[in-house]
């Protein structure tokens, strides 16, 4: 039987994730777990995420997630979900500078306190729906029609200008990279779990995927 690992660092949806893989995939056993043999030996891995970047990367070092996560994600399929994108990133410029995984080299952006469009300030954090468009053909966006739905909460964006490893972008004041992808990794700023029927299509894909 097929294993899906939520890694548990102690930040993340962690159960409403799992609901949600249960959900598109009830014949897949899916464990939320810190235990390292469990994910070394999961089929595929979710690395989830909320909160701040340096809160969660302190945890991820002290539990020696970030070694783990460069380990197991070059051999299965492995998404990153939200700060666990941005975790996936070379450095964020919250609270004046975090080194991050460095699986992709972009730079974690704030959104900024004047953030504006039309000449109307927009709410930091961002939360609500956006349309996200797909910049590059990928398996996980099977079934998922461009400029579909997604749900989205955060102050810190990857840059879209100039992000080779892009797979899908939106907008709130600034372009941005809501999705990235490399090889057997995909990772979303959007919070699938919390996405409905676009969200739910994206973990199914992911659960089917052999990371090719």
């Amino acid at each position: 039987m097929k294993t899906v690992a939520i890694i548990d660092y102690g930040m993340g949806n962690l159960h409403s994730a799992r609901k949600a893989v249960e959900h598109v995939a009830p014949e897949v056993t899916v464990l939320v777990t810190d235990n390292a043999s469990q994910i070394r030996e999961a089929d595929h891995v979710i690395l989830p995420g909320v909160g701040a970047i340096r809160d969660c990367m302190a945890e991820i070092r002290r539990l020696g997630v970030d070694s783990l996560v460069r380990e197991v994600s070059r051999d299965r399929p492995f998404l990153g979900i939200c700060v666990g994108m941005q975790a996936l990133m070379s450095r964020s410029e919250e609270n004046g500078g975090v080194d991050c995984i460095d699986l992709f080299p972009s730079e974690v952006r704030y959104f900024g306190d004047n953030l504006q469009e039309n000449g109307e300030r927009l709410k930091v954090p961002h939360m609500g729906w956006n349309e996200v468009f797909q910049t590059v053909e990928h398996p996980l966006w099977h079934n998922i029609p461009d400029g579909d739905r997604f749900y989205f909460v955060h102050s810190y964006y990857a840059e879209a200008e100039g992000n080779a490893d892009m797979a899908g972008r939106t907008h709130y004041g600034v372009d941005l990279a809501a999705a990235v992808a490399r090889d057997n990794i995909f990772a979303v700023q959007f919070h699938p779990e919390k996405s409905a029927r676009a969200g739910l299509q994206l973990l199914k894909n992911f659960v089917d995927w052999s990371g090719k």
